[in-house]
């Protein structure tokens, strides 16, 4: 009977563990991640906004679905192992600025927020700089994505994968 009582000990000590940490994190959260590519922002600029054509390179996703425009702006569904993901664009100044939100209206996701694109011109060709601004409601959620899986990795391997698109090899910093 005394492992039963460890067991039971130990998780109870877990989960109180989670929620003082989590009580710690913030709910909302701010990441960017910076790369430059070799090919002008107007090239760049088409392959992002090529919503049909970003399971072919994006590492995960299955599949997109594209929905009806909101407000005149593009709006799709991913599909990925994990789950779909309703997103819509709330922002766009072609070709250097795009915001996208999750489109979580029924706000079932344990997460949520908004992904930036600021492109510029350098002499080399061009800079992306991709901005989450998100919010984790779960508190177990939240101690994972800060202390396990961190906030940038989405980012940064899409940056890679945009990379692999055109053919570079790219080294996403934090920034």
């Amino acid at each position: 009977m005394a492992p039963i009582w460890i067991v039971a000990l130990v998780a109870l000590a877990l989960v109180v563990l989670v929620f003082r940490l989590s009580s710690s994190i913030p709910r909302n959260h701010a990441v960017s991640v910076r790369a430059r590519y070799a090919r002008p922002s107007t090239e760049v600029w088409a392959v992002i906004m090529d919503v049909q054509a970003l399971p072919t390179w994006r590492t995960g996703l299955k599949s997109v679905q594209r929905r009806a425009d909101v407000l005149g702006k593009p709006a799709w569904i991913e599909h990925t192992r994990r789950g779909s993901l309703p997103l819509e664009v709330i922002e766009w100044e072609a070709p250097r600025k795009m915001v996208v939100r999750i489109a979580d209206d029924a706000e079932k996701l344990p997460f949520g927020g908004t992904w930036t694109w600021h492109l510029r011109e350098v002499p080399s060709g061009c800079e992306l700089t991709l901005t989450e601004n998100g919010f984790v409601k779960n508190a177990l959620f939240r101690v994972l994505a800060h202390y396990v899986f961190g906030y940038t990795r989405t980012l940064e391997t899409y940056m890679r994968d945009l990379g692999t698109r055109f053919g570079e090899t790219v080294t996403p910093k934090v920034v």
